[in-house]
Formats: C-alpha cells, sequence, structure tokens
C-alpha cells in the first residue's frame, strides 16, 4: 500500500509505536500519534517525535472524526486485537496493520521469520549470525528487541531479514510472505490475550499463510501439533532431538546431522558446542534446518553455532560464589520455557519464580522439580497460585518474598557450595518490571553486590 499523504493512526507511544511513526514519517504520511493513557505526561510524547514531520498528537479519547477520516491504523503488539479502539476502527472499515505488517509493505530483501512458544529469541540470534557471516546484508529485527520499522527502508534486493515474530504480532499481518519460516514449539502461553489454546495455535501457523505451498516451513516433529500441521503444508522441514529423520535435521549419538533425503551430513558435536541443554540443541537444529535450505554452507553454520555463546536472559551464567552459581532465565516468562532452564541444570537448584498471571497452568512446572529444586522462592501476582500448585503436588519448602532484591539475598542465604540459583519466573515481568530485560539486569545487579 503506498502510504504517502495518507491519514495513518498509530496507537501506542512506546517503542513499537514511536517507531512505526518514525517510519510512516520518512514516506511521507500524515501521522496521527494516539494512546489512550491519560497519565501520559504529552511533552515526553513530544520529544520523541520532535524530529518528525506531519505528527499529531492525540491523548486521552479518540474523536470520532479521526476515525472516520483514516486510511490506516496501525497498533503496537500490546494492544488487543479485540480492543474497543481496533473495533471502531474495524466498524468504519479502516485497515488494521502491526508493525511487522507495516514494515514488511517496504521490505527489499528476502525474509526469514521465526516463531514459537519457546526458543524465539535464541533461534533467531543464532539463524541471525549465520546469515550475517553469509550475507554481510543481514538485517536481525522483530520481537527480539530491533524495531523492524527502523531497518526496513536499509534492505535492498539482495539483503537478508530475519525476524523474530511473536503470536501478538503474527494477529495483525496480512500480506507478510516470508521465504521461510519456522515454528519451533507450541504450548500454552498468553491464554489471557488469545482465550483458548486452539486461537493460539491457529494464530502461530499463520505464520505461514501467505506461502502458499513456496519456500519452506521448519518445524519441530517432537511436537505432535506441529508434526500434524507439516502434514497439511506442502513444504515442512522437521528437526528433532528424538527421532531420526529421512529429511532434516536431527541428534544422533551426540551430533547434530542434517538429511536432504539422499545424503547425511553432521554439522556439530554438541560437545563442540557453547550452549547446552537439551532447548538449545533443538534451536541450533532449527537454525541448521533453516539456514541450510535458505542455501548457506555448512561449513558457515558450522562456525557459527561454535562460537555461539547464547543470549542474554536465557540460562545467562551471572557469577559464581562460594561455590553457588548463579544463572540468569529471566526470559523464561512462561512455564514450558522454565521448565527447560531447569532441566538445562545439573546440580541441585534455588529456583525464584512468579510474576505477571497470562492465566497459565503451573501444574507441570511443579512436576518439572523432581529432587533438583531444593527450594523455591516466589514473588509477584502469580506467588499465591504457584503455591498452590506445588502444595497440591507435595512440595512444601517454599518462601514468598515482596521484592527480587530479597529472594537474592534469600537464595544465597540457602544455597550450599555446589548448588545453583536459577531466576526463571515462568511468569512475564510486567506485574513488577517494564520487561523481562529489565528483571534480569536488576537480577545480575542484585547477585554481584552479594
Amino acid at each position: 500500500m503506498e502510504l504517502r499523504d495518507k491519514k495513518v493512526v498509530v496507537v501506542g507511544t512506546g517503542v513499537s509505536g514511536i517507531g512505526s511513526a518514525k517510519l510512516l514519517s520518512e514516506v511521507g504520511a500524515n501521522i496521527i500519534l494516539y494512546d489512550g493513557n491519560e497519565k501520559i505526561v504529552r511533552a515526553e510524547v513530544e520529544q520523541k517525535v520532535a524530529d518528525l514531520n506531519n505528527v499529531e498528537i492525540i491523548i486521552g479519547e479518540m474523536p470520532e472524526s479521526v476515525v472516520a477520516n483514516a486510511d490506516l491504523l496501525v497498533i503496537s503488539p500490546g494492544v488487543p486485537i479485540d480492543s474497543p479502539i481496533v473495533k471502531n476502527f474495524e466498524a468504519a472499515g479502516v485497515p488494521v496493520w502491526g508493525e511487522i505488517e507495516l514494515a514488511y509493505n517496504y521490505e527489499k530483501g528476502t525474509v526469514y521469520a521465526i516463531t514459537g512458544t519457546n526458543g524465539k529469541t535464541t533461534t533467531t540470534t543464532l539463524v541471525g549470525e549465520i546469515m550475517k557471516k553469509y550475507n554481510e546484508k543481514t538485517f536481525v529485527v522483530g520481537n527480539i528487541g530491533i524495531s523492524y520499522t527502523g531497518e526496513t527502508l536499509k534492505t535492498e534486493t539482495d539483503s537478508i531479514t530475519v525476524a523474530e515474530i511473536s503470536s501478538f504480532q503474527l494477529e495483525t499481518t496480512h500480506d507478510f510472505a516470508p521465504v521461510g519460516t519456522a515454528i519451533l514449539n507450541i504450548t500454552p502461553d498468553h491464554l489471557n490475550r488469545h482465550y483458548t489454546m486452539e486461537n493460539y495455535i491457529a494464530v502461530k501457523e499463520s505464520i505461514t499463510k501467505n506461502q502458499n505451498g513456496k519456500g519452506f516451513c521448519v518445524l519441530n516433529y517432537d511436537d505432535v501439533k506441529l508434526r500434524e500441521f507439516g502434514k497439511t503444508i506442502s513444504n515442512a522441514v522437521f528437526f528433532s532431538r528424538k527421532t531420526i529423520l529421512e529429511r532434516g535435521a536431527y541428534l544422533e549419538d551426540g551430533i547434530l546431522k542434517y538429511s536432504d533425503g539422499n545424503t547425511v551430513t553432521d554439522v556439530i558435536a554438541t560437545s563442540d558446542m557453547k550452549i547446552f541443554g537439551n532447548h538449545n540443541y533443538e534451536n541450533a537444529m532449527a537454525a541448521i534446518a533453516l539456514t541450510i535450505n535458505a542455501g548457506v554452507p555448512v561449513d558457515i553454520i558450522r562456525e557459527v553455532i561454535k562460537g555461539f555463546a547464547g543470549v542474554e536472559h536465557r540460562i545467562e551464567f551471572v557469577r559464581e560464589l562460594n561455590g553457588v552459581k548463579f544463572y540468569n532465565d529471566s526470559k523464561g516468562t512462561n512455564p514450558d520455557s522454565s521448565i527447560k532452564a531447569l532441566e538445562a541444570m545439573s546440580t541441585p537448584t534455588i529456583l525464584i519464580a512468579g510474576g505477571y498471571d497470562k492465566n497459565s497452568s503451573f501444574d507441570e512446572f511443579i512436576d518439572a522439580f523432581g529432587d533438583k529444586v531444593k527450594l523455591l522462592v516466589l514473588l509477584g501476582k502469580t506467588a499465591p497460585l504457584i503455591e498452590k500448585a506445588a502444595r497440591n503436588h507435595g512440595f512444601d519448602r517454599i518462601e514468598t518474598v515482596d521484592s527480587l532484591e530479597s529472594a537474592v539475598k534469600v537464595c544465597y542465604h540457602n544455597a550450599c557450595s555446589g548448588d545453583a540459583v536459577l531466576l526463571s519466573p515462568a511468569c512475564a515481568s510486567w506485574d513488577m518490571f517494564k520487561s523481562y530485560e529489565e528483571r534480569g539486569e536488576l537480577f545480575k545487579k542484585y547477585v554481584n553486590s552479594l
């Protein structure tokens, strides 16, 4: 869609909204930047867009005249598609896009997109590093924390864009058509937003909706839902930690391998990798399957994986103090993600959990404790829910605290040499922190101050 001189309403004055406004300003659109939060300080918003052209700011109530005259509504991922403002614009016949769709409207290169409940950031980062080694004109964007709208005008016909895409972002895609896609796994998450697992699964699978049998889609063979989904599309490529595949990436005898249906290639031994844990082997296999099918030579893939040390806030080693190792897994924002972090621990573990309530069930999370978790330290809105689930499963070694700093001190006081202290909340951060990044940074600060 040509947006020059069009009236575009952008909802949200955070990173995504401001990124969208900047792109729209560059392409000559007339922008109305809107935030329904009347407590927002107008002067702060004005400062964010001070260098942009054609921007009007509205805070509080949305005038009906704006709705009637708008050509496009662009919403941030945090705005639900069933919110009153979105419904109001839809009823007026105004198209609704998200930041990803807006950015893709100006994409000139080849796009690869990765989604899934867990592992998105690690896999996207790894794929991005492989692609950068293969083609220096590579952009890594999306839910990973780099605005796609801020990069898309830099793309060229021979460039590559690797995008991490969340379910919230997928809800507002229309023409978004990556050449290669990946769905890493699907476990319950964000049900407060999507309401049912069926809706959540459908949103994740929609990443392939415009591929039309072209390109390829990398899927986790060990995830039954995705294995079945693979039967419904013609371009599935699988990866598996548990099964030797005729075609795809798989783990056998400690080696990540890839079969093209005729030839089996040993890509890398897990002993040669810096990242560890079954979840990371799965992330690496997804990256292998995606990049091989994108035409990247195996030598490049092997070299990059060998040197890849992981991403911040994902089972990130912080320090060792008096024999106690501290790990920051603030990116463990749902139970399944935190289960994977627990599985990666090889020593007795004191676990910090709890946070924003996304209507998750914590039963499987508690079951994953086994004999590994020696103490559970809880904080945040979900602390009572997790404590109830734990006690229902016979786990009663629990302490509740009112701050992350207190949690760190309680953990260290109860830890013995040889133990691990793991922050892996199994919940989002929004009840106490701006983001999981802020939560992780504070955890590291408190640990390093012990």
